[in-house]
């Protein structure tokens, strides 16, 4: 089923980079100075998000397809675990996500710190339904 594993494929992209962002670039963001930690923050988020997002919605399609063409359920909870961070971050992230692209980078915020720390505890879920999702579909490929 090549839907199945192209889904499968994607998935674990999405949870590998989601795994990247929280074993290695956040902490190492985390090191910086303040002003420099927002100014690593924004246009590394924006990059981030546009993939991420991209990622998401391509395995989530895919995944639909394999279930659609096979029926197999662990295709179906695949397609909804690997969407499931848009609502996540819209609903959850989003108000600190607003904050720290509102806030002028070139000054010191002394706040920003505080909402990228708890950007970071809030992108842990994305990594777990990352990864929830790929074993959907790794199960679904079975």
């Amino acid at each position: 089923m090549l839907a199945g594993l192209l889904a499968l494929t994607v998935a674990a992209a999405f949870a590998g980079a989601a795994i990247y962002v929280s074993v290695a670039e956040q902490p190492a963001r985390l090191r910086l100075e303040d002003k420099a930690l927002l100014q690593e923050w924004q246009p590394s988020y924006k990059r981030g998000a546009a993939m991420q997002a991209s990622i998401a919605v391509i395995a989530c399609t895919l995944g639909l397809v394999a279930w659609w063409q096979t029926g197999n359920l662990a295709y179906l909870a695949g397609a909804v675990l690997i969407i499931l961070p848009w609502p996540w971050t819209l609903l959850v992230m989003m108000p600190a996500n607003r904050l720290l692209e509102a806030m002028d980078a070139n000054t010191l915020n002394p706040e920003a710190r505080t909402l990228i720390v708890k950007w970071g505890n809030l992108h842990l879920v994305r990594v777990w339904l990352g990864v929830l999702a790929t074993l959907a579909f790794l199960w679904g490929s079975a």
